[in-house]
């Protein structure tokens, strides 16, 4: 059985429209801005096993792992860790 627990936050009317502001100005195509989401979320995986070194506590599940998940419309994605 699969224990997994979700957590869905939402940002913000102007952090939206600052995240808007970003993807459009510094990431001039989709696929790089994509690429560096993934590898954020990649960066944080591994700092947190790497914290959890001294706390125990924090040490991601086994199965961890990145999820990029295109809506049905295709316009957007969600990137999970």
């Amino acid at each position: 059985m699969n224990d997994t627990v979700l957590e869905q936050h939402s940002f913000g009317a102007e952090v939206g429209r600052l995240l808007d502001l970003v993807v459009h100005s510094l990431y001039t195509e989709r696929e790089i801005f994509l690429r560096e989401l993934v590898a954020n979320a990649a960066d944080a995986v591994d700092r947190r096993r790497f914290e959890s070194l001294t706390d125990p506590t924090l040490a991601p599940p086994t199965d961890a792992k990145i999820r990029v998940v295109p809506d049905k419309d295709g316009s957007n994605a969600a990137a999970t860790a």
